[in-house]
């Protein structure tokens, strides 16, 4: 029973509009879920992933208006994405620029290549070099060249005040793996791993003394974490036995879910692989439609109402 990577990242967004344009045109991914807030009706859920809405490769955002975040301790203070390929962070570097995207010069940062930016309501995000390793399904219809689309998450970085309680969490309740330290100049990143291993599968802790983040435009909401599906019970199980207060069973109906709060106070999620977002959608035409769970369908001219047109 172990995690197996990322699943996704979810953050918030006050402008679904420009948060649209940005993920699809300029970043090239694919949005392949355009539906709400299951516990908030009034705001969209918008899903943006590779070509084939692969696990491991959304980020999400919730369409709240809300002030910009607060930076500060105790939240996810960047968020990467894998690319590959020669002449690839060049590529990205020229188009950030062409695009007027807010980006710093490429450096190397725990033996990869990175190159970190941010969209416009300050959503912290880098591209690494992940060599290629794993498989890559690009979008036919993206705006950016095959060779150098995004793909997929990995790895994200976690400010906290007290690294020790959240490793513990990581290695103790998680399954993680200690795997090495590198430098950055905010202090000292630890680097946990789970499943196979590599970037799709890391969380970078770093601690950070500054004062508690408040949520908002801009920052992460929380981050989720993949399990096989023949194994979510189980990890529910694990949870309760451990006496780690969470959500229980919460079904997503296009995965699973676990929620609970790690000391810190981040919000970790645990959610299955399946049954996927095709299921409710062909997969050639993913996010064309606003996509509702069966419990909202009756709902839907209310919903429908109550959202701004994208």
């Amino acid at each position: 029973m172990q995690l197996t990577g990322l699943h996704h990242v979810t953050a918030v967004t006050a402008q679904a509009a420009d948060n649209l344009a940005f993920y699809t045109r300029v970043l090239g991914l694919r949005l392949v879920k355009k539906t709400v807030n299951q516990d908030d009706v009034s705001a969209y859920h918008l899903f943006y992933a590779d070509g084939r809405a692969s696990p491991g490769s959304d980020l999400t955002f919730f369409d709240w208006p809300a002030p910009p975040e607060r930076r500060g301790t105790n939240s996810v203070a960047r968020t990467a994405f894998r690319v590959s390929g020669d002449g690839t962070l060049d590529w990205w570097r020229e188009h950030f620029g062409r695009q007027g995207v807010d980006h710093h010069p490429a450096v190397m940062r725990d033996g990869r290549l990175t190159l970190d930016f941010e969209d416009g309501e300050g959503q912290r995000l880098s591209l690494i070099d992940d060599g290629g390793a794993g498989e890559a399904h690009p979008w036919e219809a993206s705006p950016v060249p095959a060779a150098h689309q995004i793909r997929g998450l990995g790895p994200i970085r976690l400010a906290v005040a007290q690294p020790e309680r959240t490793a513990a969490v990581l290695t103790e309740i998680m399954g993680f793996r200690r795997s090495r330290t590198f430098e950055l100049p905010e202090g000292q990143v630890t680097v946990f791993e789970t499943g196979p291993g590599g970037p799709a599968a890391e969380v970078h802790l770093l601690q950070d003394t500054a004062a508690p983040a408040r949520q908002g435009a801009g920052c992460v909401h929380h981050v989720a974490f993949r399990v096989p599906d023949a194994d979510y019970d189980a990890w529910a199980d694990r949870l309760r036995q451990r006496r780690v207060p969470s959500s229980g069973p919460v079904d997503r109906y296009y995965f699973r879910s676990l929620y609970f709060r790690e000391p810190n106070g981040i919000l970790f999620e645990i959610a299955t692989d399946g049954p996927g977002f095709a299921t409710d959608e062909p997969m050639e035409t993913l996010g064309e439609r606003l996509a509702l769970p069966p419990f909202l369908e009756p709902r839907r001219a209310e919903i429908e109402a109550g959202l701004k047109p994208l």
